[in-house]
């Protein structure tokens, strides 16, 4: 069905911003870069994209009668700070499993950034020494079958609220939103770079923007570092999403798009490209970046556009999907 008939809660501000980036994009000297910001688009815990998704979910949260959200991510993830975040404003409880995705050596990794958000919003916060992985995890499902035994009515939101059958509706209706806001600001974006790991981010775009019919590539930057999981996860989700929304056809192979090379060799560990990438945005721009998400598909972008594989001629969108907040956890880096 269309996408303005799905039960939405809404948590975000209205559509979120879109500025151009007029010093990177002169350094670079190829392509004009935009910024959509999701990072600045709620109020709730300092945003970000899983905030869009979320406006989604919470409905059917709803209506299943839930008192208790129950999610899984990384110690520093984005997406259960945006759970325990809207939990709050609900009135629910959260459960939110931490688990040790990234082997980083900072001595707060634990205390700051995202988890202490989470925290001070009331969430019950369970470290797990379980490592990376976007499947579905036993550490997960023991906290659900623990708010059973409470007596609570548990509601289950997979990491990054990605692999959920609502999980693509929240950007495919972004993919709607840029359209309107191309048309007020007299430009189309014949790129977008986005990052991709749980997959939803970027599978919702496809499925928003293949209904458009305008010649735009949806570039997914892979921030993994397991390049055939995530594309995997992206084409499934995209075509689970579009034929949700009613596109009445098979999206092409064409349309699903997941690059790899800026990644590194672990998920949530910099490289150098990506400290670049983080410096090069703010000195140039103002705009603070993360180390796991947006500082790997701005790198993506930058060498993109500086090999030519993003002519200049190209305006590009860049989705700033927010995770500052892990910045605190990297603070050795700088």
């Amino acid at each position: 069905m269309p996408i303005d008939d799905f039960d939405r809660y809404p948590l975000t501000f209205g559509p979120s911003p879109i500025h151009p980036m007029e010093r990177l994009s002169a350094h670079l000297g190829g392509a004009k870069i935009w910024a959509k910001r999701e990072d600045v688009n709620a109020g709730l815990a300092y945003g970000g994209n899983k905030t869009r998704k979320l406006e989604y979910i919470v409905p059917d949260a709803l209506a299943k009668g839930a008192d208790t959200l129950v999610s899984i991510g990384g110690v520093q993830s984005n997406h259960t700070r945006q759970v325990a975040a809207v939990a709050a404003k609900l009135g629910l409880k959260a459960v939110l499993v931490q688990e040790k995705w990234v082997d980083w050596p900072d001595s707060v990794n634990d205390k700051v950034g995202n988890i202490l958000l989470s925290r001070i919003m009331g969430a019950d916060v369970r470290l797990d020494p379980s490592g990376f992985g976007i499947e579905f995890k036993d550490s997960w499902q023991k906290a659900i079958e623990d708010v059973e035994r409470s007596g609570g009515t548990p509601y289950a939101i997979p990491a990054g609220g990605s692999d959920h059958k609502l999980g693509g509706l929240g950007f495919a209706n972004w993919a709607y939103e840029v359209q309107k806001q191309e048309e007020q600001l007299g430009v189309f974006f014949d790129t977008i770079v986005v990052c991709s790991v749980t997959g939803s981010t970027h599978a919702g775009m496809i499925a928003g923007f293949a209904g458009q019919d305008r010649p735009r590539r949806v570039l997914g930057i892979d921030a993994s570092a397991k390049i055939e999981a995530t594309r995997n996860q992206v084409e499934r989700i995209a075509r689970n999403t579009a034929e949700l929304i009613g596109l009445g056809r098979e999206l092409r192979d064409d349309e699903i798009t997941v690059l790899e090379g800026w990644a590194g060799d672990y998920y949530g560990i910099p490289v150098e490209s990506t400290i670049e990438a983080i410096k090069m945005t703010g000195r140039l721009e103002g705009v603070i970046i993360d180390p796991v998400y947006e500082g790997k598909s701005m790198a993506g972008l930058i060498d993109l556009v500086e090999q030519g594989e993003i002519g200049k001629e190209s305006n590009v969108l860049y989705a700033h999907l927010g995770g500052q907040p892990a910045l605190n956890a990297y603070s050795g880096i700088f």
